[in-house]
């Protein structure tokens, strides 16, 4: 992995990246370990002041920063939380990171938030509806965002487009990009019943500018996207398939419960390197 901030520069992403998190935060304002990006969730740094916002700005020196939200709620049907995206256009502004990426879901209606990462109905009326919602979001941001697959646990009778076919769409007609979750493709494989290998042919390789590899959990038959463990062995080969397929593309490594050592973190992107570079050579 190249060293820190030697990556096009603060404002492009390369190689393999580890999200940052506050038990690592003091590894990262002492050591500056190597990894060629970091990624946040937005949410985590809507204040307008304290510590969590002050490591930011030190590592944003330091490293490429990739903001990832999870509480926008793209696909809920009354509309954006504008409260909640003005907060995310001031981080924005004030980190100008080199990518914003949220989930391909919905999460709170009304003034209810769910905490949860909830599938849509995969209907034509979904897709034109969290198209107006990201071309809003984009306008309002002045910039693209990416969009990720989430990981499900159950589907709907009324879906009318597989899946990612109607994330392609979503991608086409409003111009954002795609972050491919590529555990939650196997998560979602293995629940639904279907080869994963055919929903990455329906991926437009030109629009995915992001790929995340996690750890899963399994519960009986159905596997949990819990971000809790290594990258399993089924995942690195569909990230294999996933370079083969697509081409070079940043990639992180997500871990959010049941943190280990940095180093475990930093080996996981090792890996994940030497995969990407074997297949792109």
């Amino acid at each position: 992995m190249s060293p820190p901030g030697v990556c096009g520069g603060n404002d492009a992403l390369r190689g393999v990246g580890i999200g940052l998190r506050a038990r690592h935060y003091r590894e990262f304002l002492d050591s500056r370990p190597r990894v060629d990006w970091l990624e946040v969730h937005s949410e985590n740094y809507f204040g307008q002041g304290g510590y969590d916002l002050h490591v930011l700005e030190q590592a944003r020196a330091d490293y490429p920063i990739s903001l990832h939200g999870v509480a926008l709620s793209l696909g809920s049907a009354d509309g954006l939380r504008e409260a909640h995206l003005a907060k995310l256009k001031r981080l924005v502004d004030r980190i100008e990171p080199a990518l914003v990426s949220e989930h391909l879901c919905w999460g709170a209606f009304g003034p209810r938030h769910f905490n949860d990462l909830l599938p849509l109905p995969y209907t034509r009326a979904a897709r034109d509806q969290i198209v107006a919602h990201i071309t809003q979001v984009q306008e309002i941001l002045q910039r693209p965002i990416l969009v990720e697959n989430v990981s499900s646990y159950l589907q709907f009778r009324a879906s009318e487009i597989p899946e990612f076919d109607f994330l392609a769409e979503v991608a086409d007609r409003s111009g954002c990009g795609i972050l491919l979750d590529v555990n939650n493709l196997y998560v979602n494989s293995v629940n639904h019943g279907f080869d994963p290998a055919d929903a990455l042919h329906a991926i437009p390789a030109h629009a995915v500018s992001e790929i995340h590899l996690a750890g899963h959990s399994a519960a009986g038959d159905l596997l949990i996207d819990d971000h809790g463990s290594r990258v399993a062995p089924e995942v690195w080969d569909l990230y294999v398939a996933a370079c083969s397929c697509l081409g070079p593309v940043p990639t992180l490594v997500e871990w959010d419960t049941h943190l280990p050592p940095l180093e475990v973190l930093l080996d996981e992107a090792a890996m994940a390197a030497r995969i990407s570079e074997r297949e792109y050579a």
